[in-house]
């Protein structure tokens, strides 16, 4: 199967077809729910990585903060280069095909495929809140799961696209972070070990 300038992989297009089916023979309240569940899991993932990030950013030592304070920008550029990536491929819609679509339209003429965007920021901040606190971390990964899943069973996205986007997002992040974290960390240290002279006042000789 060729759409855009890419081959879809076929067992990529026989998953997205049995899924599609599921969606479209079930209950209007879970389709409702589908549609609108990314956003919402993005939403809350963020908010899982900020109950994450808190405790480090204001009882952590430099190493912690300096993780809570990379980690961010590597959501950032791993949804940079999902964007790239998707110029590159150039992989259209599977839903221009499909007969059903539960999401009720589809993206526009240029509005690629490969790889999904949400199921990359999905995965990266589920990996950003691990890497900050295991506890919240094993809420956030299968949240992210789900919240790709999401967009194939709406209609938007083939399995490879959000398997790929939930794998680039993972090891941008698990990657990026700790490199990040490396510098920031010695620059934190320095700054807590010579925080500076303190201001004058006027009790002071």
């Amino acid at each position: 199967m060729q759409t855009g300038t890419t081959d879809i992989p076929d067992i990529s297009v026989e998953w997205y077809r049995d899924i599609a089916d599921v969606a479209g023979s079930s209950p209007a309240p879970v389709q409702w729910f589908a549609v609108h569940f990314t956003e919402g899991a993005i939403l809350l993932l963020g908010v899982l990585f900020l109950l994450a990030a808190a405790p480090q950013l204001l009882r952590g030592g430099p190493w912690e903060r300096a993780v809570a304070l990379v980690a961010p920008v590597t959501v950032v550029l791993a949804y940079g280069s999902s964007e790239a990536l998707k110029g590159l491929f150039d992989e259209e819609r599977p839903c221009r095909r499909a007969a059903t679509v539960v999401a009720g339209h589809c993206p526009p003429v240029g509005d690629w495929s490969f790889p999904s965007n949400h199921a990359t920021i999905a995965g990266a901040l589920a990996a950003a809140t691990l890497l900050l606190s295991r506890r919240l971390g094993l809420v956030a990964v299968p949240l992210a799961l789900f919240a790709a899943l999401s967009r194939v069973f709406v209609g938007v996205h083939y399995p490879h696209d959000v398997a790929a986007g939930l794998l680039l997002g993972t090891l941008v992040t698990l990657v990026g972070t700790p490199l990040g974290a490396r510098p920031a960390a010695g620059l934190l240290a320095r700054r807590t070990a010579h925080p500076g002279p303190l201001p004058a006042t006027a009790d002071r000789p």
